[in-house]
């Protein structure tokens, strides 16, 4: 739809587009994540391609694993600076404390495989050995 010559979707359309809720859209407007959205006058939502374009940001960041909480905290510079330069240092520093908790996993993830690896091989060898004394 049109409104003074500019694209503006509603809602559903929105929702539908990227995969999401709308009950998602409407929480996201809810919790700070994005600014409410104009409206018609029958109350109906309608958001333009940067409205859109920020959404798909919040999905991007939720897909990463970023938390909500690390998301409001990307809104408000955001909402303070309106500029990326103001952002990306936040952003960045945000990307950096997930890459270092992924790793910190990934090593847990990793130690516990090898205990797992040899506990297998244990009792692989304590059942060979007790197949053995059962033939003696």
């Amino acid at each position: 739809m049109k409104i003074n010559n500019q694209d503006f979707l509603q809602i559903g359309e929105v929702a539908k587009k990227l995969g999401v809720t709308t009950r998602t859209i409407r929480y996201y407007e809810e919790i700070g994540l994005m600014s409410h959205p104009k409206r018609l006058d029958a109350g109906i939502r309608v958001y333009t391609k940067d409205d859109i374009k920020r959404l798909k940001f919040i999905l991007k960041l939720k897909e990463l694993g970023i938390s909500l909480k690390e998301m409001l905290e990307l809104a408000q510079v955001y909402e303070i600076h309106k500029t990326p330069e103001k952002i990306i240092p936040k952003l960045i520093e945000i990307l950096d404390n997930h890459i270092s908790k992924i790793d910190s996993k990934i090593t847990k993830l990793a130690s516990l495989r090898s205990d797992i690896i040899n506990y297998r091989i244990r009792v692989l060898n304590e059942t060979k050995e007790h197949a053995k004394e059962g033939e003696e």
